[in-house]
């Protein structure tokens, strides 16, 4: 049976408010929500790091300059040396985790390998890190307004530029977040 509050497949959009260093101005896409807790990517916070160093650690050529220069992302304040790679659904890998029929989440290194010989996913986003929060954690920090929360879309984690993504989730669900305070109000 399915959780029926899940926020799978929904980005979190941090609250001006929330001053997490690890979240501030964060939108963080929901990979799995259950009772047990919750598992998520940010998708906005770029490392120093780019995908061609990567790859050249773990010694896996590539001659594609785009591909080098493309950046790796901090996924979130868990984890931070393990890899996880968010893309687009298509062949399945060792270790890949199906979240919707367009977007998978895989951990396993044949993923970078098919990516550094063009023959992987069609788009993808390589995080180090991820989110994670404990049975009931997120529900609680979403009742202290940390967060918005709505459907993810494709384009915002594929397409567009990482410095516009905050702005264009909380847009999607009408929000300006320019215009919100980091102040909390009471009535």
């Amino acid at each position: 049976m399915a959780y029926s509050s899940s926020l799978t497949n929904h980005f979190l959009i941090a609250m001006p408010g929330l001053q997490d260093p690890n979240f501030a101005r964060t939108v963080t896409y929901v990979c799995e929500h259950t009772e047990q807790g919750a598992m998520g990517i940010v998708i906005n916070r770029p490392l120093e790091v780019t995908l061609g160093e990567l790859l050249a650690q773990l010694e896996i050529p590539t001659d594609d300059a785009e591909l080098q220069a493309t950046p790796v992302y901090q996924g979130g304040p868990v984890q931070t040396d393990r890899g996880f790679v968010l893309h687009t659904a298509g062949p399945s890998y060792d270790s890949t985790l199906g979240i919707t029929e367009e977007i998978s989440l895989t951990t396993s290194r044949d993923v970078l390998e098919a990516i550094a010989h063009g023959d992987g996913p069609e788009h993808s986003l390589v995080a180090l890190g991820y989110a994670g929060w404990g049975g009931g954690q997120l529900e609680q920090e979403m009742s202290a307004n940390a967060w918005l929360n709505g459907p993810a879309s494709d384009d915002i984690i594929f397409h567009l530029d990482t410095g516009e993504r905050w702005l264009a989730a909380a847009q999607l669900l009408g929000v300006d977040l320019n215009l919100l305070s980091g102040e909390a109000g009471h009535a």
